[in-house]
């Protein structure tokens, strides 16, 4: 199975710059010029965009606002239910966005927090270089490489299933991995189906489009020698009921 790589630039959304340009967070200002040169990877159902939306200052600084004004789960908001049991997530994890919005996965529902300004104008920042929108973003904090996030696929009902999950990140670089729902495991059927592994860099956006999260897993796996923190933002557009 041969991979394709191929460079490209995605179009703004014109209409959107104008709206935003006046919610700036004071901690950082982004080009309006500063166009991603993003990546293209694909293979069998998969397609990914990756490229760096924040210089290192941009996301040295996001980082750090993040450290300070982000409060996460705790309690039952901070576990998830596999095969009957309750199990303390590896990782810390909150969501904001649009009101009266959650996310249910794993036994669980997470509802969404107001917006705030920071997560906003990463948002908007987002969606003037790719032309989506987004209305409720999940965002994991790895306290170093022993947090993980096991194999899964982002293809809950609550998703809108044809539109792509944008994911941010910003911190300690780590590998991200995709492996088809097909080639997994002893009984796999698809074994000429290769894993696909990025690094996931401080600042880089990574797009994964449809039909992506219908076919293939992805997993952060534990990496216990690497000792920064990393926190990823998912930003993703759930169904409206």
């Amino acid at each position: 199975m041969d991979l394709f790589v191929v460079k490209t630039k995605r179009k703004r959304a014109d209409s959107q710059s104008e709206s935003s340009g006046s919610k700036k967070f004071k901690s950082y200002e982004k080009s309006e010029c500063n166009v991603i040169d993003f990546k293209k990877f694909r293979l069998e159902n998969l397609s990914c965009d990756y490229g760096i939306l924040y210089s290192k200052r941009e996301a040295d600084n996001l980082l750090k606002e993040c450290e300070k004004i982000l409060c996460y789960n705790e309690g039952k908001l901070a576990k998830i239910c596999l095969f009957g049991k309750w199990h303390n997530i590896p990782r810390k994890q909150v969501a904001h966005g649009d009101e009266g919005l959650s996310y249910k996965f794993s036994g669980n529902s997470i509802p969404a927090r107001p917006w705030l300004p920071l997560l906003e104008n990463i948002r908007d920042d987002i969606t003037r270089q790719t032309g989506y929108k987004f209305n409720f973003v999940l965002i994991n904090r790895y306290k170093d490489g022993s947090d993980y996030m096991g194999e899964h696929k982002d293809d809950e009902k609550d998703l809108e299933a044809d539109h792509p999950i944008a994911s941010l990140s910003l911190g300690q670089a780590r590998d991200f991995i995709f492996k088809h729902q097909d080639s997994r495991g002893k009984n796999s059927t698809r074994r000429d189906i290769p894993p696909l592994k990025l690094v996931l860099q401080h600042g880089g956006l990574l797009m994964m489009n449809y039909p992506t999260n219908s076919y293939w897993y992805h997993s952060l796996p534990c990496r216990k020698k690497l000792f920064n923190v990393r926190i990823n933002m998912t930003f993703r557009k759930m169904v409206v009921k």
